[in-house]
C-alpha cells in the first residue's frame, strides 16, 4: 500500500510544472505528472524516475472531458485519494493580442484551456481530496488589476487579452472555491512563478523553472494554519 501522499500536476511533462512535479517528489509525493501527450509524460516521468523520485505519468487533456473524467477514476482507482492537485496547464494561444485586435476565436482558447480547463479538473477531483488537501492553481502578475493597471509598471504593456483575463478568472476561481471549502481543511491559493525561462515565459527570462515552482510547491505544503483564497509570489502575497 502506497504510504506516501498523492500530487497530480497538471500540464507537467515540461517547464514549471515538471520542476513542480521534481520538487514534489523529492518531498516525498507520489507524484502523478498529468501531460495531454502521452509520449512526452512518459519522457518526464522517466528523468524523474531516474533521480529516484516516485513518479507515475498520467493522460490528462484538460479541455477532455472524457480525458479528465477518465483520469480521476484511475487515481481512484489506484489511490483512492489526492492530497495535492497542482492546476498548472494553461496556454497563451497563437495570436492573442490587444483589445482591439485580438480574435474571439482567440480569446475563446485561452478561456477554454485556463478557466473552463481548471475548472473541469478541479470538479473530478474534489470527491477524492484527502480532508487536509491542497489545491494550487498557477496564476500570474499578468492577471493583477493593480499592475496591469499602473502605467509605470511592465506589465501594462504586455498585450495579451487572452492570457491576462483568463487567469484573472483563475484568482476568481481560487477565491470561490477557497470560500465553498472554507473550514473544511482543504486550502485553495494561487501562485505567481513569476516570468521563467520556459516554453510560454520565453528563454531569455531571468527566473529558472525551479525558482518558479518553489511558490507553489510551498503552497502545495502549507501547514493547517495556513492561508486559504490568496495569491502569492517569491515575495509575498500578489497584490490582484
Amino acid at each position: 500500500m502506497n504510504t506516501n501522499k498523492i500530487a497530480l500536476v497538471t500540464g507537467a511533462n515540461k517547464g514549471i510544472g515538471k520542476e513542480i512535479a521534481r520538487q514534489l517528489g523529492q518531498a516525498g509525493f507520489t507524484v502523478l505528472v498529468g501531460s495531454r501527450d502521452v509520449a512526452r509524460g512518459e519522457v518526464a516521468v522517466k528523468e524523474l524516475v531516474a533521480e529516484g523520485l516516485d513518479a507515475i505519468g498520467i493522460q490528462l487533456e484538460v479541455t477532455d472531458e472524457a480525458s479528465v473524467r477518465a483520469a480521476a477514476e484511475r487515481v481512484g482507482a489506484a489511490y483512492g485519494r489526492l492530497d495535492v492537485l497542482i492546476n498548472n496547464a494553461a496556454i497563451i494561444p497563437e495570436g492573442d493580442d490587444a483589445v482591439s485586435r485580438i480574435g474571439d476565436g482567440v480569446l475563446r482558447e485561452a478561456f477554454e484551456t485556463n478557466v473552463l480547463g481548471l475548472v473541469r479538473v478541479t470538479q473530478a477531483f474534489l470527491p477524492l481530496l484527502a480532508e487536509d488537501a491542497r489545491i494550487v492553481n498557477l496564476s500570474t502578475s499578468l492577471a493583477s488589476f493593480e499592475q496591469v493597471g499602473d502605467p509605470e509598471s511592465r506589465m501594462s504593456t504586455v498585450l495579451t487579452l487572452g492570457y491576462n483575463s483568463s487567469k484573472a478568472a483563475v484568482n476568481m476561481v481560487t477565491v470561490m472555491l477557497a470560500n465553498e471549502l472554507r473550514g473544511t481543511g482543504i486550502l485553495v491559493n494561487g501562485a505567481d512563478p513569476g516570468n521563467c525561462a520556459t516554453d510560454m515565459g520565453g528563454w531569455s527570462a531571468v527566473r529558472t523553472p525551479a525558482q518558479g515552482a518553489a511558490v507553489a510547491v510551498g503552497l502545495a505544503t502549507l501547514g493547517a494554519d495556513g492561508p486559504t483564497g490568496q495569491v502569492y509570489a517569491e515575495e509575498g502575497r500578489l497584490a490582484w
